[in-house]
This record gives structure tokens, C-alpha cells and sequence, in this order.
């Protein structure tokens, strides 16, 4: 008959067990088990500035902003469709509470790379560079542009595949919304509660795979 320590002995193996089941089954299923999509919380960012210094930026660096989190690289056809009209959003609603945040993914040394491309495109919002591409692993992006537009309390309030065009109606109210501005049009609420509800979308010829 086994004691009353051999018992608890085997109690503690099989609870050790469990818990290396679930963690291993975290680690190598952490996308199926907690996908990042609409509703959820924003995972962390990374990445840091072009200026010289390589300042470190999160999202808590943007307090009380709704943010608008694009992640691109310099290579990407699509990134280039839409940055134009990313500049033109930011430039409406930059003043009023929107922060728009687009991270390179380029490969490390491209700094001067990433800095010719804002200069073409006389890019005015912050752009950061995440050679690592940890944001990439942590927003689970599978190709280029993919964007999150992010609300004030933290949870993504729609995520989009591909290169969109923010000088649309739908998108703008959506941002207009959140931001808490008053709407454009009375079909514009109707507009916004699309955008906000829509599934993960693919828009404007979809995404760049990475660069391999």
C-alpha cells in the first residue's frame, strides 16, 4: 500500500504534466488558441524611431489617441496604393485625436531605405521600424499592409488585409465615430457600424507576402 507521500508525490507528477501540456500547447498553438481579430485586445508593438536616437515606442505611448497601426515594409506594392491616402486621413484627423503609427518591417540597416520612402511620399505621421518584426509575431499579420484601427479603451475595432482606401466614406466615419466627432451625413452612423462590425477584410488587390 503506498503512503500518504507517494500519493501526493503522483498527485504533484501529474499536475506538473498538465501544466507542461499547456504550455507547450500555448507555445505551439498560441495563434489557434488566441487569435488576434476584431474585439480583441491589442497585443504590444514594437518598434523605434528613425530620427537618429532608435527611441523604443508602445502603444502606451499614445495615450487617448484612437490609433490606426499599419504594418508595411518598404518592398510592398500594396503599402505604397494606399499611403497616400493613410497621409491624407492622418492629416484630417491628426488634430483631433488620431495617431496614426506605420511599422516597417524592412530588414535591419534599411533605416535610410525607410526614410527615402516617407521622403516620396511626404509622409507626416510617425513611422517606426521594426527589424526584428516582433509586431508581426504578436498581431499574427500574414503579408503586407495589414492595419488595426485601434480604440481608446485598447480593442481592435477592425482589422484589415491589403491596401484599403482611407479617404472612404465607410472608413472615415468609423474613425469619425470613435473619435467621437458628430457625422458627416446622416447615413454616416450607418457607414461607421459597417466598418466597425465588418469581418477581417481584404480590400484594393489584397497583400504582399513577406520577402523571403
Amino acid at each position: 500500500m503506498m503512503t500518504q507521500r507517494q500519493q501526493w508525490g503522483i498527485v504533484a507528477g501529474i499536475v506538473l504534466l498538465l501544466a507542461g501540456v499547456l504550455a507547450a500547447g500555448v507555445h505551439f498553438l498560441g495563434d489557434e488558441l488566441f487569435p488576434v481579430s476584431v474585439g480583441s485586445k491589442a497585443p504590444p508593438i514594437e518598434g523605434v524611431t528613425l530620427d537618429g536616437k532608435k527611441t523604443p515606442k508602445r502603444l502606451a505611448d499614445y495615450p487617448d489617441k484612437v490609433v490606426l497601426l499599419n504594418v508595411w515594409a518598404t518592398w510592398c506594392e500594396p503599402c505604397r496604393v494606399e499611403m497616400p491616402s493613410i497621409e491624407k486621413l492622418h492629416k484630417e484627423f491628426a488634430s483631433k485625436g488620431l495617431a496614426v503609427v506605420a511599422i516597417s518591417v524592412d530588414d535591419p540597416g534599411a533605416e535610410q531605405r525607410i526614410l527615402d520612402f516617407e521622403k516620396e511620399y511626404g509622409l507626416t505621421f510617425e513611422v517606426l521600424h521594426d527589424p526584428r518584426q516582433v509586431t508581426t509575431r504578436n498581431y499574427q499579420i500574414t503579408g503586407y499592409p495589414e492595419t488595426f484601427i485601434i480604440a481608446r479603451d485598447g480593442t481592435i475595432r477592425r482589422k484589415l488585409i491589403g491596401a484599403a482606401d482611407w479617404s472612404s466614406d465607410a472608413n472615415r466615419a468609423l474613425i469619425r465615430e470613435l473619435l467621437g466627432l458628430p457625422s458627416d451625413s446622416a447615413q454616416v452612423p450607418v457607414a461607421a457600424r459597417a466598418g466597425r462590425d465588418a469581418p477581417d477584410s481584404v480590400t484594393l488587390g489584397g497583400a504582399a507576402k513577406p520577402a523571403r
